[in-house]
Formats: structure tokens, sequence, C-alpha cells
């Protein structure tokens, strides 16, 4: 901040001015550092920097003055002590998991996940001695009967991909809390506007910035955030060594998304209700799934843990896989694309693309049919996607 003040700033306020850092020519723009390394005044003062005795920087892959900047104004949105920003989403769940495992322990998470989260539970952890459960996370006993006192994380989604489950972050907190275990929430769906895992009882939580954060098709990156003694125990030596780091450049990317993200996510939202209710109503649509509705399944933890809706919906079209590529190829305003969370809306078919790697036994328990599409409302205006959606649900009938 260029003053200091004692006030407690919203949201919007956080994203604008969070963090900031400038130098000695005072520019109103984050500065971009693309720089490798950093030079030492003197001998003695490299050798202070690497014991941990001075403060400064060392080398890009373990910090940068820009990435910094990032780091810090996530931390001030999300309430957190500390982050490390990572250069994709996925590497940022990988991070946070794989820094606190070992060979006996035990990783439980709701089965209701991307892919590649899946992936690294289901067969990458097993490779070194790491054993799984998957569940069905939307129950809370389901976690109390399948903790172990081996059991070091508990992983979930919420809202989910794609179904828009939502799971009570503060009572799977208290199950992780049981054993002494840490809970990681991938925040992606609701974004830090709309939920906040760290004052639910969460320990860790995880962004594909790439998402909302940046949210307008230009570049990869995400964030892992949580108090400052995790990340010095269990993430700090592990993201120095192995290098998931996010680029300076990228971090300027992601400086300047967050400045708008608090009047995109809430227009995006806005819109997303009022087309949800529209599908709802539309008789191509037999079922329609968005956290705000109150026929979501879960509407009475949404009302206790989120403050807003979500700028996904997922609906089933009649008519299954071929009815839903129908629409797709019938949109002229949508476009189709596995990517969520930007400025254009996006649609993609889950069991052909971000999904199809799953068993059909396991999308099936997922609730991922045929028929389900998943839209990721943009910026145009909510009218002119309605009748886009219209139009392509009457072609496709």
């Amino acid at each position: 901040m260029t003053k200091n003040t004692t006030r407690k700033l919203r949201a919007a306020t956080q994203l604008v001015h969070a963090g900031t850092l400038r130098s000695g020519f005072g520019e109103t723009s984050e500065a971009l550092f693309l720089t490798q390394g950093f030079v030492y005044p003197s001998a003695e003062a490299a050798e202070a920097r690497f014991k941990g005795e001075e403060p400064g920087f060392i080398y890009s892959r373990y910090a940068n003055p820009t990435t910094d900047m990032f780091e810090k104004r996530m931390c001030a949105l999300e309430g957190a002590e500390d982050a490390r920003a990572t250069a994709s989403g996925m590497a940022a769940v990988a991070a946070a998991i794989i820094c606190q495992v070992k060979a006996g322990n035990h990783v439980l998470a709701a089965r209701a996940m991307f892919g590649s989260c899946r992936y690294i539970i289901e067969t990458l952890l097993p490779r070194y001695g790491v054993d799984f459960t998957l569940i069905d996370g939307s129950k809370i006993e389901n976690w109390q009967n399948a903790i172990r006192p081996n059991t070091k994380v508990l992983f979930l989604e919420s809202p989910t991909n794609p179904t828009l489950e939502v799971i009570d972050i503060a009572a799977v907190a208290k199950v992780a809390n049981s054993v002494g275990a840490k809970l990681i929430v991938d925040n992606v769906f609701a974004t830090p506007l709309f939920q906040k895992p760290l004052e639910l009882g969460a320990h860790i939580v995880v962004y594909s910035t790439t998402k909302h954060i940046d949210g307008q098709g230009r570049c990869l990156g995400g964030v892992i955030l949580s108090d400052k003694q995790w990340v010095d125990e269990n993430l700090h030596e592990y993201f120095r060594h192995t290098g998931p780091g996010l680029s300076p450049f990228n971090s300027w990317v992601m400086l300047k998304g967050l400045e708008t993200l608090a009047v995109r996510v809430r227009q995006q939202t806005e819109s997303a209700a009022k087309i949800a209710d529209f599908l709802a109503d539309h008789p191509a649509v037999s079922k329609v799934l968005y956290p705000g509705r109150a026929d979501h399944p879960q509407a009475d933890i949404i009302a206790k843990q989120m403050s807003g809706g979500s700028t996904l919906i997922a609906f089933e079209v009649k008519g299954g896989k071929k009815a839903t590529f129908n629409v797709e190829n019938a949109l002229e305003i949508i476009q189709i694309s596995n990517n969520l969370g930007d400025s254009k809306s996006l649609i993609t078919h889950p069991t052909t693309t971000t999904h199809k790697n799953l068993t059909d036994e396991a999308r099936a328990e997922l609730g991922i049919s045929d028929g389900l599409l998943r839209l990721s409302v943009g910026l145009e205006d909510a009218d002119d996607l309605i009748e886009d959606l219209d139009a392509a649900l009457r072609a496709a009938r």
C-alpha cells in the first residue's frame, strides 16, 4: 500500500492495492521484474541472505518481487498468513499434497473432483507408498467413517467440477482435526469473493489462478495459501527445490487480473443466476444445478458458507450425447472450451473432455451423464446468452 492504514479494507479495495511494492521510480502500476537472479552489495551480504539473516531475494525460482506482490495480495484477500504462487493450478494441487505426505500416510478425498486431481491421488501417490480413499463427500458420515489414524491429508473441491456439488467445509475440517490431518480446499468455483475456506476451518486453500483471477484467457497460474508455520515446515523446501514457481510475467498478469476480479465475478454471477433460471424452465433441459437456486441439493450448506453463487452452471439436456453435441455446435456466441472463469462464455461436455478418462461407473457415481453440459458464464449481455442458448436448444430438439 502507498500509505499504512489500520482500517479493515473490503475485498474490492484489497484487490487493487494490497501487497504493492514500489521502486524508487514511484510507478503507478506494479513493476515487472524479469530477472533470474539478484546481486549483493558484498560477500557478507550474500552469506547473510542465504542464512536467512538478511531480508531480500536470492533467485526467482525461490521468490521474485513481482510474484511476492501477487502472493501478498492473495493473502490479504484470502485471510492467509503466507502463500506460494505456482506455474498452474495443478502444480498448486500437486505441491500442496505431495509436500506433506510420505510412505505409510493416507489421503482421504471427495471423489467429485477434476480428473487431474484424481490422477495425483489415485495413480501418483500409491507409487510412493501413500494410500488413499475416495468417498461421496456430500455426507459428513462418510468422512468420519473413512478417516484413519495415519490420514495426513483431506482434499475436496466445493463447489465441485463439473456438477457443482457443495461440501460442508466446517464439518470436514473438524474430522481432519480429530486426527491432526490437514484439509485442503480447491476453491476455484466459489472464488475467494464468495467463500473463505480458512475462516471455515480449512488449513490450506488452492486455486488455479488461470480461471477467474486471470479470467481473460491469457496465461496459466496457481497459488497455495495457508498459515506461515505450515508453509515453512512443509511447502517452503519442496517449492524451493522442485521449482514449480510462477513466472514473474504471469505474476504481473495475475496482479492486473485481481484489480478487476470483483467487478467481473459479480457481473458473471448475476448473469449466471439469470441464465440458470431460464434453463430450469426450458423444455429441452431435464436438470439444472446452480449454487444460489433454492432447488440445489445442498442449499442449506450454501446458505451458511457461501456469500454468492457461482459463474458456473451445470445442466442436463434431454437426448444424451447426441443432443448435447447438437447444442454445442448450434451456439453462436458461447464457445466450446474446457476452460472456465473467463470473460468469454464457455461450454464443455465433461464426459468427452475434462472427465473422459474416468470409467463409466465413476462418472455415474459423480452424476456426470452423457447429457451434462458445464457452462462458464462470461461478461456478455445475459439476454444475448439466453437467446443463444434458447436457439441452440431448440435446434437440438
